[in-house]
């Protein structure tokens, strides 16, 4: 005689009701427990990246050049790790930047108003985002100054200082403190060569980018006490290609720092420039790095023209990043 199965066949109605396998686990008041341990599962970092979820990344400077290519690679992200929130000063120059983001406007990325060198435009951004919190800072915005020292006046000096390192300043000071709260954070500051190394009629540049070096570098000691990592990125001229890199290049360079496992306090973008600045730390003296760029420039008329002249196409592009 053929026996019946003993199986018990569950029908669609027969599913548990939602919330069950919280109360069931946790017992009474199991679901707000249970939401919490989601919370922190969302939170948790495998090699360097997050399980689940994603992270929200304040970008400066996004109306054109560097900062509009790393926004739009972020948002980009095939594993969808990023929200990014993209900013400029001027709103009315979005353009570029939501062509570039096509599809993912609106869904990985939103734009958003923001002036490094006005605290309450910096403030206002912060408080429009959810919970204020920013888990990757990318500070780009910034300006450039060529030419002969005597030929630049210091209230554009001031200027340059204001958004180049005091934008900076402002920017930290405002997202720092919920870095520390959360025990976690990343803070990538776009300095660049001329960081390390002063070159020809560079002056106030280079020194708005040592200061910002020399301020990261404090930083970064005390921001590693709260698990909150600090990274230079450090590229060289980005108007040519042939000069160095495109601003995409740099934007993919940026990507693999905020996706690393252990981001590095300085990344150089360009291998090109990596015998420059390896040159002042081969001579504490200075004289090496010294003498080497003064031949280099000066030596014959040919290369100062040439010079020159890339210093005149390099002042009418130069400008916000």
């Amino acid at each position: 005689m053929k026996q019946e199965s003993t199986k018990t066949r569950v029908d669609v109605g027969d599913r548990p009701p939602t919330g069950w396998v919280e109360q069931r686990i946790m017992g009474k008041g199991g679901k707000a427990v249970f939401d919490r341990a989601i919370r922190i599962l969302l939170s948790l970092e495998v090699r360097g990246q997050r399980v689940m979820g994603t992270r929200r990344v304040l970008v400066t400077g996004c109306s054109s050049g560097i900062g509009l290519a790393v926004a739009a690679r972020l948002a980009k992200d095939e594993l969808r790790r990023f929200k990014v929130v993209a900013t400029m000063r001027d709103l009315g120059k979005r353009g570029p930047l939501e062509k570039a983001a096509g599809a993912s406007l609106n869904k990985t990325l939103e734009i958003k108003q923001l002036d490094v060198c006005c605290e309450a435009s910096i403030r206002e951004c912060v408080n429009s985002l959810p919970d204020r919190r920013v888990d990757i800072l990318v500070n780009n915005a910034g300006v450039g100054m060529i030419g002969p020292l005597e030929c630049q006046s210091i209230a554009a000096m001031k200027e340059l200082f204001d958004t180049n390192f005091f934008g900076l300043a402002r920017l930290v000071k405002e997202v720092l403190p919920g870095m520390k709260r959360r025990q976690s954070g990343h803070i990538v500051v776009m300095s660049s060569v001329m960081g390390i190394q002063g070159l020809l009629f560079n002056d106030v540049y280079s020194a708005s980018k040592f200061a910002v070096e020399g301020f990261c570098e404090s930083l970064a000691v005390q921001a590693l006490k709260f698990n909150i990592k600090t990274t230079l990125v450090e590229p060289g001229p980005v108007v040519f290609a042939s000069l160095g890199q495109t601003p995409a290049e740099v934007a993919e360079q940026t990507v693999k720092v905020i996706t690393a496992k252990e981001p590095p306090l300085r990344h150089q973008t360009n291998r090109l420039y990596m015998p420059m600045t390896a040159l002042k730390h081969a001579d504490p003296t200075g004289r090496l790095p010294l003498e080497t760029f003064h031949k280099m420039i000066f030596k014959h008329d040919r290369v100062v023209n040439a010079t020159l002249a890339l210093l005149r196409v390099l002042r009418r592009r130069g400008g916000e990043k």
